[in-house]
């Protein structure tokens, strides 16, 4: 029953794709792509992308670095720092970002259990959406199965991880009234979960950023299984 209806399934899947992809992956889902196939290709491909992240992000300079999830200092406030830059304060700024990301290098390789829970618990109804929802199918799964757990297990490392910065206090203080005018979210307005936001924003990046590379080229990953389950899609 439950190949029968994967198989269903892939037949209007693959016409989105055209003609041609139709008949290969009706014939694959009919003769060679079990259930058991798929869900093991699907599998693969989310711990990929997940260990991926992790492996990218939760380095030193993971986000420091990495101009494309560096986290800086959210709106309006990140004008203002031009000006303390002006008047001296450009190190303690300097000392704030740097934190800042330092905090969401250290919380990201907590998500590993997570996330790898996620994977082991998909259902037919996840790898379905994650097959036919493009390339931000990873990120929306992972997102809408983790993210507010994640939340609060990167909370309290990221705080631990900006406590001792001095400017941290006046920020959330600027911050809060920027808010109150309407200058700023109200979720911004705390630099501790500004920074927890921010840090899973880049962690379902990367592995969207991954998913892309294994839909586009499964056979580089030397994995039958990726080759077989997202090479009928192509």
């Amino acid at each position: 029953m439950q190949r029968r209806k994967f198989n269903l399934f892939l037949v209007p899947l693959a016409t989105m794709f055209g003609a041609t992809v139709l008949n290969q992956a009706f014939a694959l889902g009919l003769s060679d792509l079990s259930n058991v196939d798929a869900s093991k290709g699907l599998k693969t491909a989310l711990e990929k992308g997940a260990l991926s992240a992790i492996g990218i992000l939760g380095v030193q300079d993971g986000f420091l670095g990495n101009e494309k999830v560096r986290i800086p200092l959210p709106g309006v406030v990140n004008d203002a720092a031009g000006l303390l830059r002006n008047i001296g304060q450009g190190a303690q700024v300097d000392e704030l970002i740097t934190a800042m990301n330092r905090g969401a290098e250290a919380a990201v390789p907590m998500a590993k259990d997570l996330l790898m829970n996620a994977v082991q618990n998909m259902t037919i109804t996840d790898a379905k959406a994650i097959l036919t929802g493009g390339d931000t199918a990873v990120t929306e799964f992972f997102s809408s199965k983790t993210r507010a757990d994640l939340a609060i297990k990167f909370l309290p490392v990221v705080s631990r991880a900006t406590e001792k910065v001095g400017l941290v206090n006046k920020f959330n203080q600027v911050a809060g009234k920027a808010a109150d005018f309407g200058l700023l979210k109200k979720e911004d307005a705390n630099i501790q979960q500004y920074v927890t936001g921010k840090a899973l924003d880049g962690l379902f990046f990367m592995i969207a950023e991954e998913e892309k590379k294994i839909r586009h080229n499964p056979a580089a990953y030397g994995s039958s299984i990726l080759t077989k389950v997202f090479g009928a899609l192509q």
